[in-house]
Formats: structure tokens, sequence, C-alpha cells
């Protein structure tokens, strides 16, 4: 390795272990679920995006199997090329009519979703208008563009109008937010996001990562939550998370997923999805269709979880969902109490800076449909002992 690399290297890594934020990657030796094994110790996960069980569903394993059997492990190209299968154009045709838009298009992730759609769809003529809070994809993608670029602060409506206001030279003004805050748990306020954008001529893109499979009818996602079909002009989804699978999909009109097959990179450059993932992805659609009790389950153990933190006096911030960060402060403080945590088998993540704000860290943990109350009430009572060891409440 270059001599000056590798030093450059080691004052970097060094930083971050006197900050006591380097992390070695855990490693789960088992299948994703409730709980799960690491270090060959068995531990309740609360760390996971499976948030209603699917990534082992026995519908959605049975028909990636069939798939991988028929079509094979691979695609063998990308989309535009020799990549397209059958089943590509299903999935999308079904996505398409479960989101109640005209198409949908898929990408390998939801990260690339982001990067794909604002890059070629907005120039120097134009703005974008984000929230301070939105996802690293989303700034990301913006980054990659040549348009204007404004932030209003979190959620603040008065924020976002006098943005719109100044922006009235602009050609396109986009409005881009999450459909919830994947640090925080909070919903956007995307009426009062819509209503702005029609007062003002400026059109919204929501990324529903983690509002797909968990809020709106059947797990549809936020637009659908706040019933605003037709109002949103770009919605971005994953299929990691609730669906429980892999990969990113963009619905919206037909010129706009006309226009993306043409412009969209990571759509053009990247080898499109084996015959098994795709599979899956439409299995788990039938599954939030006849199984929305799924959705029911998801929601009830995570008002019972949040209630429990909440009376022990942990900061559970402004969550409304089933992300509930318990926010302590300094990293460090942060990837203790995941520790800490973990010797007492429970699994859930320490997030510092820059994911989060410096005086905000946390220890972030997701609620599933599969999680027991047994489960829930063990974890409780690990938070309790830790948090009055570490002096937390």
């Amino acid at each position: 390795m270059n001599e000056t690399l590798n030093k450059v290297l080691g004052e970097k890594i060094a930083d971050l272990q006197e900050q006591k934020l380097f992390r070695d990657l855990k490693v789960i030796e088992s299948a994703q679920g409730p709980r799960v094994i690491i270090a060959g110790k068995e531990v309740i996960n609360l760390s996971s995006n499976n948030y209603l069980g699917l990534a082992t569903h026995p519908k959605m394993v049975e028909k990636a199997v069939e798939a991988t059997k028929e079509l094979g492990v691979g695609s063998g190209a990308v989309r535009t090329i020799a990549g397209t299968l059958k089943i590509h154009q299903e999935l999308e045709e079904k996505l398409a009519k479960f989101k109640h838009t005209e198409a949908a298009l898929v990408f390998q992730s939801g990260f690339t979703c982001n990067m794909g759609v604002i890059e070629p769809l907005l120039s120097k003529e134009d703005v974008i208008i984000s929230d301070e809070f939105n996802h690293a994809s989303i700034i990301d993608g913006i980054r990659l563009s040549k348009a204007a670029r404004k932030i209003f602060k979190h959620s603040d409506m008065e924020s976002l109008e006098e943005q719109l206001k100044a922006s009235n030279s602009y050609r396109l003004k986009l409005i881009i937010t999450d459909g919830v805050f994947s640090m925080d748990g909070d919903i956007a306020k995307l009426p009062e996001i819509v209503d702005l954008a029609e007062k003002y001529d400026a059109f919204v893109m929501v990324d529903d990562a983690h509002s797909s499979g968990v809020l709106g009818s059947n797990g549809r996602g936020s637009v659908d939550h706040f019933k605003l079909n037709g109002r949103v002009d770009i919605q971005v989804g994953t299929l990691s998370k609730a669906v429980g699978v892999l990969g990113g999909y963009i619905a919206g009109s037909r010129r706009l997923i006309d226009f993306l097959r043409h412009k969209g990179r990571p759509f053009l450059f990247s080898t499109s999805h084996p015959p098994g993932v795709v599979a899956a992805n439409i299995a788990a659609i039938d599954v939030l269709l006849e199984e929305p009790e799924l959705i029911d389950k998801l929601w009830e153990n995570t008002r019972y979880f949040k209630n429990a933190l909440d009376q022990f006096g942990f900061n559970t911030g402004k969550s409304e969902t089933p992300i509930i960060p318990i926010i302590v402060g300094e990293g460090a403080l942060a990837m203790s109490l995941s520790d800490a945590l973990l010797e007492e088998g429970v699994f859930c993540t320490g997030i510092g800076f820059p994911t989060v704000p410096q005086d905000k860290s946390r220890v972030r943990t997701i609620v599933t449909a599969t999680h027991t109350k047994a489960d829930l009430d063990r974890a409780v009572e690990a938070f309790a002992k830790v948090g009055r060891k570490l002096e937390l409440f």
C-alpha cells in the first residue's frame, strides 16, 4: 500500500477509536428474525428493518426457490440490453397498481433510486428544496444534480414556505422529504407540504423507505396514509426493509418512468435483479394484500414497547413509528449503551455523528411484527437495568 495513504488511513481510524466510534461489524449467524445468533449467543434483535418478518416468510421463500430453479441465479445483463425478463415487468406492473400510480421502475436499491431520479431530472434552471433531516441517499442524489439547492428546517412549514417564496425564478421547484425519518421515527407533514407545493407551483418527491409496508392501506406508504394519491409526483420506496427482500422502486407517471428508463444511470449501468429476488418481491406484495394483520401486529408491538420505555423516562424523541430512538447525548455513551445491552441479550445499534448531531447520539430500536410480548418485556428489563447503571434516568 502507498505509505502516505496508509498513514492517512491510520490517522483517521485512530481518530474514530479515540472518540470510541470505531465499531466491528456484528455478524449474525442465523436467519433474520426477532431473535438472532451473534457470537454463538441468542439475542433479541431490535436492529433489523425487517418490520413484518417477511425476510423469512414461507410464501416468499417458496417463490424465490421456484423462480431460481426455473430461471437461474442471475439475469445476465442490465435491463436495457438483455436483462429484462418477463418477471421484471410483472413486478413493476404490480408495484404501480399497488401504489396507485401509472407506472413504476425497479432499481437495485432504495439508495440508487435517489441517485437515479434526482440527477437526470433537474438542471441549473431548477431548484431542489430538501428537509434538513433527509436520508443520506437523498443528500448524495442532490449533490449529483446541477440544480440549485435549498434546505428547510426539519418539518418546519414556515421555513419551507420561505424557501418557496425565494424560488420563484426557477423553472422547476422540487420539494423532497422522507415519509418517515429514519433516525427519529417521525412522520413528514406531507399534507401541508403538498398544499404548499401546489400553492407555489412546485412538485413533491417522497422517499418511503421506512413507510413502505408500515403506513397506509396494506402498507402502501405515506402518500396513501394521508390520502394524497395523485398529488405526489414521485414516490421512492425500498424493497429491502418491510418488504423483506432487496431493491428499490420509483412510482409515478408513465412519462416519468419512460424518461428514467433512458436517463437513470443506476438503472442503465447495473445488472438487473436475479429472478429469485424478483419473485420474492412479487410474493411480498401478495402478502401485504392478503395478511394485513401483520401490520396491525407491528403497530400493537410498537405502542407496547414505546409506552414501556417512556414510563422509565427514556428520551424517545419525536418517534411516531416502529423506529424508536433512545437518545443519550454523546456518541461514546450511545456505544456504551449498545454494548451493555448486547451483554444483556438485546441487540440494538449505537448511532453517532455524522449520522445524527453530535449531542443527539442514540441507540435506535426497531420493533417488528414478529416480536412477542415476552421479547419486548425482556428488552425493557435490559434497558432498565443498563439505563440505571449508566444513569440515563
